[in-house]
């Protein structure tokens, strides 16, 4: 490859990369053209990219960047998956990937200045919760005390109202038709 033509792939590389905070790697190696562009189709479906490039251009292209910091992970062949999405995200569908062809090398994810290296890495990351999830513990957490404030407030309350309501079923059972007395109106 000349320079000329290397210099435009790192710019292109560049300006994909600039925009996402994480990138996982995998290794392409014994992946023939039919599977790959299987993984390329589902990765698209959940709006991520998969680009093949050369270790050195990539090191370059984000030497500048927020995923700079990744380049541990590039050791031999290697595809750049990106994207905008969670490293939960990411790194579940780097899973489901590898299970569905064993010859699958997943090298390690880099997301927000952290570094899931491997297989034990992917999983630990996939085990962390969304974004969306994370908001859902959070309010939880802050509507769980309101939520049994209320029921120590009510539940005295409830149970009053359900003996003077049995008391008031057992007079009528008892007394049969006599008319409840009437409170005085307050001028």
């Amino acid at each position: 490859m000349s320079k000329k033509i290397k210099g435009l792939v790192e710019k292109e590389l560049n300006k994909r990369l600039s925009t996402t905070e994480g990138v996982g790697v995998i290794n392409p190696r014994g992946v023939d053209g039919i599977k790959n562009n299987g993984i390329r189709r589902r990765l698209r479906a959940q709006g991520l990219r998969m680009v093949v490039v050369k270790n050195t251009l990539a090191r370059r292209a984000t030497a500048d960047s927020k995923i700079k910091g990744f380049e541990s992970l590039l050791d031999g062949p290697s595809a750049l998956i990106y994207g905008k999405t969670t490293v939960s995200a990411l790194a579940r569908l780097m899973l489901d990937e590898q299970k569905k062809d064993e010859k699958l090398e997943i090298r390690g994810l880099f997301f927000d200045g952290e570094l899931y290296s491997g297989k034990a890495g992917i999983e630990q990351a996939s085990k962390l919760p969304t974004r969306e999830e994370a908001i859902a513990n959070i309010l939880s957490a802050i509507l769980g005390p309101g939520r049994k404030l209320a029921a120590a407030l009510k539940g005295p309350g409830g149970t009053l109202g359900a003996v003077l309501k049995s008391i008031e079923e057992k007079a009528e059972k008892a007394g049969g038709t006599e008319a409840p007395v009437e409170a005085a109106p307050v001028a």
